[in-house]
């Protein structure tokens, strides 16, 4: 298979964020597909999350999620059903890939993956650019048109905007590379 003809889910967590003493919980998931190249906004899955603790004022200030969003938000466990219809059979796709495998740790035999982290395919493919954020390599590449109108009303931090920011970063990276044509073995990071 042709990494323009895989499928693809992207995977985002915004969380309650660090505080000591505490473990960092969830607040909101978003799954966004790509079918080889081509972004399936409605079959995403977007939620807030019962974090379990409060969310710390430093990362309200990121995301804007209050404790009121939560309120009637189902826990992460809660939506395992959907979250495995969704993953099931993708390439796992993340910029930063570490925290979504860690808050997928709630499904200790999950089995997800291998995964692509857009992060570290931008660091190897363009190293000299200053930030690898991945709000400032959308910027770079000027993909907003593209990735505004998958995403209406949505801004940076929430999480469906930022999955399908990492779909849009991962088919711009592998068609700019020229590598559309070859096995998504090139670029996944295991699982």
């Amino acid at each position: 298979m042709r990494l323009d003809q895989a499928s693809y889910a992207a995977i985002d967590f915004e969380s309650a964020g660090s505080a000591p003493g505490l473990t960092d919980s969830p607040v909101q998931i978003a799954i966004a597909r790509m079918d080889g190249f081509t972004p399936l906004p409605a079959e995403a899955l977007r939620s807030y999350l019962r974090a379990g603790r409060p969310i710390t004022w430093s990362a309200q200030q990121v995301h804007g999620i209050q404790a009121a969003d939560l309120r009637d938000a189902p826990p992460l466990t809660e939506l395992w059903p959907r979250i495995q219809s969704l993953l099931r059979g993708r390439l796992l796709v993340a910029h930063s890939a570490s925290t979504e495998r860690r808050f997928l740790r709630a499904f200790p035999t999950h089995r997800f993956g291998p995964w692509i982290d857009t992060l570290h395919l931008a660091r190897k493919l363009h190293p000299e650019l200053g930030s690898h954020r991945l709000g400032d390599l959308v910027a770079h590449f000027q993909l907003e048109p593209t990735l505004a109108p998958l995403c209406p009303g949505l801004a940076w931090h929430d999480a469906l905007y930022d999955a399908t920011a990492s779909l849009v970063l991962l088919r711009h990276l592998v068609q700019s590379a020229g590598w559309s044509h070859l096995s998504p073995d090139l670029l996944l990071s295991g699982k």
